[in-house]
């Protein structure tokens, strides 16, 4: 399995890290899918319908997040430092629960500059991806509205991780 071009990026369309994952998804042709509360609901309104997602039944986001988990092989975890609340601690909880690999990758922690932090990351999560075959990577963290400038981190580890020079 080459994960550069045989992964579905998982996500629920809330702003921040899950619309970065899927942004990715759509720039570089992989599979994209995942769960939205009904009503395609997020902090900036309905998300777009070029986003494949499904609705769950209810508006509830831990549904969202609990069938994301569910219906992926394995989860990352994007942070700004450390610590995770709210969504964040709820989708590793839940990961743990569900017996689903997770990984947590917090932008802020060492001494490493941005573009070294999202190399050392990207190493991390493609060591991840290939110890346990992930095909499914469901991708979660903040809301833009809690973590500014989460996207261009999710976005640059990605690209790190799934890079095929």
């Amino acid at each position: 399995m080459n994960p550069a071009t045989d992964l579905t990026i998982i996500s629920g369309g809330q702003t921040g890290a899950d619309r970065a994952a899927l942004d990715f998804a759509l720039a570089a042709g992989l599979a994209h899918g995942g769960w939205a509360p009904r009503g395609r609901r997020a902090e900036d309104g309905p998300i777009d319908p070029r986003y494949g997602l499904r609705e769950t039944p209810g508006w509830e986001y831990s549904q969202r997040t609990q069938w994301n988990i569910r219906d992926s092989d394995a989860t990352v975890v994007f942070s700004l430092a450390e610590g995770v609340i709210g969504g964040t601690r709820l989708t590793i909880e839940l990961a743990r629960r569900l017996g689903k690999p997770w990984l947590h990758l917090p932008r802020d922690v060492g001494d490493k500059a941005a573009g070294d932090r999202e190399a050392a990351c990207g190493a991390a999560l493609r060591g991840f991806l290939t110890a346990y075959r992930v095909r499914r990577l469901n991708v979660a963290g903040p809301r833009a509205s809690q973590a500014p400038g989460i996207e261009a981190f999710v976005d640059g580890v990605l690209r790190a991780a799934l890079s095929t020079q």
